[in-house]
C-alpha cells in the first residue's frame, strides 16, 4: 500500500502487515484493488466520521474453514450461555479499569477488583455502569462527562476506540464469527465487536490519560500515530507478554469455542495492565 499526499508518496507498507485500514481523513481517496487485496489478507478497513466514530467498515467474506458451523453455534448459543459469558466481559473489564488506574497512581483503583466480583450472570445489577461512573472522575477528574459528541479527550477516546474496533473486528472474523450476532450490545452491525473490545478499552483509556498528562488536549497527527500503536503494545497473559492484536485474536477464538461447547470459557489477558507502554509524543515537538 502507498500513501501520497498531492501525487507525492509519503510512505508505503507492505499489504502482510497490516492488520487493518482506518480512514480517518476526509479528503483520501483509495483503489478498488486496495481493498480486494486487503480483503483477500483478512484487513478490516474502518471509515470514520467527524467525531472518529466508524461509520462503516468492510468485512472480508470468508475468513475461517469453520465460518458455516461457528456462526451457526453462535445463532444456537442458548441465553444462559450468552449471559455467562458477558459476565466474564464485564468482570475482566472492571478489572482492568481498576490496573489502569493503578497503573497511573490514582486513588480509588483498589476498589475495582470488589465490583468485578459483585457482576452477576448478564450483570442483572449493570455493575459495569457502576464502575464508570467511579471510573471516569478518578481518571480524568470530576468535571469529566464521557459523550462521544465532544473535543479534546472524548476525541481522543473516539480515535483510540476506532482502532481498537479495527483490531477486533478483524479477530472476529479471523474467528469464523459473525459481527452481528452480540451477547450483549444490541448493534445492527458490530454488535459481537463491541462486546469483545470492552476489556481492551482501559488500554486506550490508559494511553489517552498518559497524553493528557503530557499536555495533549485533543486529536492530531502525533496522538493518532500514538494511540494506533496500541495493537502492537504487550499485556500480560497466562502465556507471557502478548500484543494486544493477538489477545484479541485468542479472545474471539475462545468465544468460538465457548458457543460451540456450550461451556463459557474466554481467553482474557490479565491485569494488571503493563508500565511498558509507549511514551506519549511531546506536545511542542
Amino acid at each position: 500500500m502507498t500513501v501520497s499526499v498531492e501525487r507525492e508518496e509519503i510512505g508505503r507498507v507492505p499489504l502482510d502487515d497490516i492488520g487493518a485500514l482506518i480512514v480517518n481523513a476526509h479528503g483520501c481517496t483509495y483503489s478498488n484493488n486496495l481493498v480486494v487485496r486487503l480483503a483477500e489478507r483478512g484487513a478490516a478497513i474502518l471509515v470514520c466520521g467527524s467525531n472518529h466514530n466508524p461509520v462503516a467498515w468492510v468485512w472480508p467474506v470468508v475468513m475461517h474453514h469453520e465460518q458455516r458451523s461457528r456462526i451457526e453455534s453462535q445463532i444456537e448459543a442458548t441465553k444462559p450461555l450468552a449471559k455467562r459469558l458477558w459476565q466474564a466481559v464485564v468482570q475482566s473489564k472492571i478489572r482492568q479499569q481498576g490496573a489502569a488506574l493503578a497503573a497511573l497512581g490514582r486513588e480509588g483503583a483498589d476498589g475495582f477488583d470488589l465490583m468485578a466480583r459483585r457482576v452477576g450472570s448478564g450483570d442483572p445489577d449493570n455493575m459495569e455502569a457502576q464502575a464508570a461512573r467511579r471510573y471516569w472522575p478518578l481518571l480524568f477528574g470530576e468535571a469529566f462527562r464521557r459523550d462521544r459528541e465532544e473535543s479534546g479527550i472524548n476525541a481522543m477516546l473516539n480515535y483510540g476506540y476506532a482502532v481498537l474496533r479495527a483490531t477486533t473486528a478483524r479477530a472476529v472474523c479471523g474467528a469464523g464469527l459473525h459481527p452481528a450476532i452480540g451477547l450483549n450490545h444490541k448493534s445492527e452491525d458490530m454488535a459481537l465487536i463491541d462486546d469483545l473490545m470492552e476489556p481492551f478499552r482501559p488500554m486506550i483509556d490508559l494511553m489517552v490519560a498518559r497524553a493528557v498528562d503530557a499536555g495533549h488536549t485533543g486529536v492530531n497527527r502525533e496522538t493518532k500515530r500514538y494511540l494506533a500503536s496500541v495493537a502492537s503494545v504487550d499485556m500480560q497473559t497466562e502465556r507471557g507478554r502478548t500484543p494486544v492484536f493477538t489477545c484479541a485474536e485468542r479472545l474471539a477464538q475462545s468465544l468460538a469455542q465457548s458457543c460451540a461447547s456450550g461451556k463459557p470459557v474466554l481467553d482474557f489477558p490479565l491485569a494488571p495492565l503493563p508500565l511498558e507502554l509507549p511514551a506519549p509524543p511531546d506536545p511542542a515537538a
